[in-house]
């Protein structure tokens, strides 16, 4: 199954409205077809990703969105769970933070993160990063199956 014709699914991890809003802003503009679910902490965040307290119809997402403070459980935590899970841990995960602390930038990597990017501060640039961004995961990668048993 060619998951490039069907709808990409995005799980984005944002307790900010104002970010989510111009997630969708830019992702609308995509022309890859796609879904966003959102969560706005890490509890809920991993209750999406295992199927679990109100998310038990939830879909595995194709690629993760991930704010690293985040309420709850931070992101960097939820990073860790989801690449130490051999369930999970195919899943593209796109760090996508106001910090620009390197210990931040490095602890993600050491966790596996696939890539790290501080938001911009103005609306314009946060709006071309995004779109960047989104064409580079839903258009160029090519992204893991969403099962096991698609990829057998």
């Amino acid at each position: 199954m060619n998951i490039y014709a069907s709808l990409i699914e995005i799980l984005l991890v944002e307790d900010n409205p104002g970010d989510v809003e111009l997630m969708h802003e830019a992702f609308s503009d995509s022309k890859i077809s796609n879904s966003i679910h959102v969560t706005g902490d890490g509890e809920a965040a991993l209750d999406f990703l295992y199927q679990r307290n109100g998310y038990e119809n939830a879909v595995r997402p194709d690629v993760i969105f991930l704010d690293i403070n985040l309420p709850k459980r931070d992101g960097k935590e939820v990073l860790n769970i989801i690449k130490n899970d051999p369930l999970i841990k195919a899943i593209p995960v796109v760090v996508m933070t106001g910090s620009a602390a390197e210990r931040d930038i490095l602890k993600s990597h050491r966790i596996h993160a696939d890539c790290y990017i501080t938001k911009p501060v103005t609306l314009a640039s946060f709006l071309e990063v995004i779109r960047s961004v989104g064409e580079f995961w839903l258009g160029a990668v090519k992204l893991p199956p969403r099962s096991v048993e698609q990829a057998a």
